[in-house]
């Protein structure tokens, strides 16, 4: 019986090309459903508008009141939802946005005892 070696990835460039093959399917499904948000986002704002106008035109009431609006709120409340599936809930923090922040002041505060000192 002979013996097989297994191991898939002796080659360095091999290993390299699977690791970017993976990134690259990363930022393709990333891509996609940033893509997929931006159609969601393009559609709600086509339809609503044409249901407010539709309806606060047709209704009795006109555009005051909840009900020319009720839709575009609960689907805005959807689509909230939405961006942050695809953005995630630190979209305008970033990660580590604190010590980044400390970082800045930091630096402004040292600048500025330079220049006057």
């Amino acid at each position: 019986m002979e013996n097989y070696d297994i191991e898939p990835y002796k080659d360095r460039d091999a290993r390299s090309h699977y690791e970017r093959e993976e990134a690259y399917m990363r930022a393709k499904k990333k891509l996609d459903k940033i893509v997929g948000f931006y159609w969601h986002l393009a559609v709600y704002i086509v339809i609503n508008i044409f249901l407010i106008i539709l309806i606060g035109l047709n209704s009795g009431e006109g555009f005051t009141g909840f009900g020319p609006y009720a839709t575009a709120t609960f689907w805005g409340i959807g689509l909230i939802f939405h961006f942050l599936g695809v953005f995630g809930p630190n979209f305008m923090f970033g990660k580590n946005w604190e010590e980044r922040k400390i970082q800045e002041y930091m630096d402004k505060d040292m600048r500025d005892r330079q220049r006057y000192e």
